[in-house]
């Protein structure tokens, strides 16, 4: 809103800096700070509220944690911070008629009362499952459908494939491949690094490897937007865990937004230019600042839970902004922890079930998500169970596991920008 109006004063009446709006560098600064300074500010209403009505998510004592960890008595649905963090600073000096802010909104809103619900029945309703597992899946489902068929048809999801930049008679002159709705996206590591989905369907013929594509895009779409979620939603089992990983993803995925919205940078670095990418500039500064302000308090020992309000919202916006960016091939990099979080879970129980046959049924890991393995003993399985990889038995505080998995976040997310040239 205030975009509109600064822009208005600086046309209208040449007012005195207004022109700043204009300036991607400078709305993302003035949305990182407000975002922060917000999600501080929020987070200790929140708490002082959700503790005066007695609103907590039961947690594990110090029966069953190793290092006597008290979480009893913590507020939960602490996302809702997060949320108002990032959407207040957002709609004060973003593009409100932006295709891709507006997708972001969406996506923030869906996914939040989705976790919201789940939250709620599991505090409220006190019913430990929460929400019915395939009401979420839908609800992913729904956004994936919404992300991908407005990018097939709305007229301004657009891309430029090549931008080049050259000089003449001493001006800089811009020259862009035509505006086109393209299925190409980002393959890491690859000079020539962009793949045409519709390629992959050459053998229907030129008539209908196009539709094909677009219809494997929007599928695609969907499965980024439910893994990355899910990822994020099992991540968030330690104080400071999700929301610091996800913090650095958000710079990692701000950076590639930028270039992919920067005519200088497109031409330099030789990657598809998308006209009005700004927007998720200015939107994830917003989303790494309302993390970061969300450390204050969730940080160990954690004050506020984010909940599935937070985990769930977190996950999709990151989804969201690479395919948005037609960068979804690099998340497996970006989120290397999110996916491996997943697959512990998977195997974990393909395994169960499989030995459980056999009549003897034994664990690849003392727990999962993978991050609980390191903090958990063979005598804290009940009931006991072979344990296929069970360590040293050293057990690890649950901060020096937050900090190490920031730490392996942190090197796949200068990974994945370091693609950009190493092709």
């Amino acid at each position: 809103m205030l975009y509109y109006l600064f822009d208005w004063l600086d046309k209208a009446f040449d007012f005195p800096g207004a022109g700043l709006i204009q300036y991607v560098s400078f709305r993302a600064i003035v949305v990182l700070i407000l975002s922060i300074i917000i999600s501080i500010w929020f987070g200790k209403i929140f708490i002082n509220y959700m503790k005066r009505h007695n609103i907590f998510e039961e947690q594990r004592d110090e029966k069953t944690d190793p290092f006597n960890t008290k979480k009893k008595g913590v507020p939960t649905m602490g996302g809702v911070v997060v949320i108002a963090a990032i959407l207040i600073p957002c709609l004060l000096v973003g593009k409100l008629n932006n295709v891709y802010f507006i997708l972001m909104v969406i996506t923030t809103l869906l996914l939040g009362t989705l976790g919201f619900v789940d939250d709620y029945i599991k505090t409220f309703k006190k019913r430990k499952d929460g929400l019915n597992g395939w009401y979420k899946i839908g609800g992913q489902v729904l956004l994936g459908l919404i992300v991908g068929l407005t990018l097939r048809y709305s007229p301004d999801a657009v891309m430029n494939e090549r931008v080049n930049i050259r000089i003449e008679n001493n001006m800089e002159v811009v020259e862009k491949t035509p505006d086109v709705k393209s299925t190409r996206t980002t393959i890491p590591f690859f000079k020539n690094n962009n793949l045409n989905y519709a390629d992959l369907f050459s053998f229907l013929g030129n008539k209908w490897k196009y539709g094909a594509g677009w219809i494997f895009f929007v599928l695609l779409t969907v499965f980024v937007v439910a893994a990355v979620s899910n990822g994020s939603n099992l991540n968030d089992g330690m104080d400071g865990l999700a929301a610091g990983n996800s913090a650095i993803i958000g710079v990692a995925l701000l950076v590639l937004a930028y270039v992919s919205g920067n005519t200088i940078f497109a031409n330099y670095l030789n990657v598809m230019y998308i006209p009005g990418s700004e927007e998720i500039v200015i939107f994830m500064c917003a989303f790494v600042g309302a993390l970061v302000g969300f450390l204050w308090y969730n940080s160990y020992p954690a004050q506020m839970f984010m909940g599935d309000t937070g985990s769930l919202t977190i996950g999709g916006i990151i989804a969201v902004a690479a395919i948005i960016i037609h960068k979804e091939l690099l998340l497996p990099i970006i989120c290397g922890v999110f996916l491996i979080e997943s697959v512990s879970v998977m195997a974990q129980r393909m395994y169960f079930k499989h030995t459980k046959k056999s009549g003897t049924p034994k664990r690849i890991w003392k727990r999962t998500p993978i991050h609980d393995h390191f903090r958990t003993s063979m005598e804290q399985l009940n009931p006991p169970t072979p344990v296929k990889f069970q360590g040293s038995g050293v057990l690890h505080h649950e901060t020096k596991i937050t900090v190490r998995m920031w730490i392996i976040t942190l090197g796949l997310a200068a990974l994945a920008i370091l693609t950009l040239k190493i092709r």
